[in-house]
């Protein structure tokens, strides 16, 4: 296995590691519904349950989550092998996304519900509380997105190039 490679799964291990453990923290020393202040009308600690997607969505369809996860996690280390080659961008950004699905989908496996706990308030906007794995996945798309404006852009360019007659072959 190539070098690089092995760095995009490393990323994906230390993304579970850090989402499992903050897990386990807020489990062992919190109680259900406890918020911890970190900063005044913007951040809090607290400790919540969710036992459906984004928001709360599809609750208690955990059957259709985990097919959905494992098609996910399979298609990421797919491309991670077939795409990543030479585009570390591309293998970051899969890296974060593939140890995000499986955080949370450890949670899903063990305890039926997944353990979010990042409370926010942006502009007044009370955010939907969240995890490291969500954290994870969310970066981990942006950068893909772009990762896929990056190459849209140098295909502009070699076009470009190519029908100003400055291309080389």
């Amino acid at each position: 296995m190539e070098v690089a490679f092995v760095f995009y799964y490393l990323i994906a291990i230390f993304v579970i590691v850090v989402d499992q453990w903050t897990k386990w923290l807020v489990v062992k020393t919190m109680e259900l519904g406890e918020s911890i202040e970190i900063i005044e009308n913007f951040l809090y600690i607290t400790s919540h349950r969710n036992r459906g997607a984004a928001w709360g969505i599809l609750e208690g369809q955990m059957g259709f989550f985990y097919i959905i996860t494992i098609i996910v996690i399979v298609g990421i280390v797919y491309y991670i092998q077939k795409a990543a080659k030479g585009k570390r961008l591309l293998g970051v950004s899969l890296g974060l996304m593939l140890g995000g699905a499986i955080g949370n989908f450890i949670d899903r496996v063990w305890r039926k519900e997944v353990v979010d706990f990042v409370d926010t308030y942006i502009f007044g906007y009370d955010f939907p509380i969240f995890n490291m794995a969500d954290s994870s996945l969310v970066i981990g798309v942006g950068l893909l997105m772009l990762q896929m404006l990056l190459e849209e852009r140098n295909i502009k360019k070699e076009k470009a190039n190519g029908e100003n007659g400055t291309h080389h072959s």
